[in-house]
């Protein structure tokens, strides 16, 4: 009951499996949520190879009950919350004309209205233990990156709440932080949730475009991504540090990249930049 507790979202597969093994090593209890505990083989074997104990539990951050069940299972099994780690999301490849309003509003669903959810439940119980909230956005959540309209407008929307809500937060004893990465070395095309080849074949006018997009973007992930393990030590960072910044990125080319945004006062860097990535 002495221990820190920290819950963290997304934990089936890269920086959420490896964030959930760091903090546990480094002597959080750790409660290490996926949406399908029927998923947990990996984090489970990861965390026997550190040496360490993971509370496992289901939490579909898209349902309200499920997300509430989980927070109020925490309270209940250990007594306290001291940190979140919102992780959970989901890459996405399209543009506008080619799917629906709805496909973008499922993404939101899950990159930014998936970590209201958790937040707004954990809220009460982070301000009584002057605990921390870190999400885990995006170099994305700076540069509006070409076919991932959806998934930056979700990261870009998360990285708004969470600015806003910092200072909000600060007053009640509650530090916010957000951690950008860039590439990492997950699986691309298993986390965008869709065939690339078949997508560009459906991309009619924009399939050339499309195709030099996934093109570069594959040959990115093969050669110049992280680790999981290299992103999750900027999470450990947010969780542990004693005066932790708002916004981590977790490389040299994440601040690199977001440095462009955030000097390119009239938007002429970043689209010459990422026109290029287009063809």
């Amino acid at each position: 009951m002495s221990s820190k507790v920290v819950l963290i979202t997304g934990t089936s597969s890269g920086i959420g499996l490896a964030a959930a093994v760091a903090a546990a090593r480094a002597g959080w209890q750790t409660v290490a949520t996926l949406r399908d505990t029927g998923r947990a083989d990996a984090l489970r074997k990861a965390a026997a190879d550190a040496g360490v104990e993971l509370d496992i539990r289901r939490l579909d951050v898209t349902d309200e009950a499920s997300v509430a069940a989980a927070i109020e299972g925490v309270i209940s099994d250990h007594g306290r919350l001291d940190a979140v780690i919102n992780n959970a999301g989901a890459g996405h490849l399209g543009t506008l004309e080619n799917e629906t309003v709805a496909d973008v509003r499922k993404v939101m669903e899950v990159n930014f209205f998936g970590v209201l959810h958790v937040s707004k439940a954990a809220l009460p119980h982070l301000r009584a233990s002057g605990g921390r909230l870190i999400t885990v956005t995006s170099v994305g959540g700076v540069v509006g990156q070409p076919f991932n309209e959806a998934y930056c407008a979700a990261k870009f929307a998360v990285e708004g709440y969470m600015e806003s809500l910092a200072p909000v937060a600060a007053k009640l004893g509650v530090t916010v932080s957000v951690v950008e990465p860039g590439a990492v070395a997950t699986e691309f095309v298993s986390n965008i949730g869709v065939d690339p080849e078949a997508a560009i074949a459906a991309a009619g006018p924009y399939a050339d475009a499309m195709r030099a997009y996934v093109d570069r973007t594959i040959s990115q992930f093969l050669s110049g991504a992280q680790t999981p393990a290299e992103a999750a030590d900027s999470v450990l960072e947010a969780l542990t540090a004693d005066r932790p910044a708002f916004r981590i990125q977790t490389s040299d080319w994440a601040r690199g990249f977001t440095g462009i945004k955030l000097t390119d006062l009239d938007g002429s860097a970043v689209l010459g930049l990422t026109g290029g990535w287009v063809g």
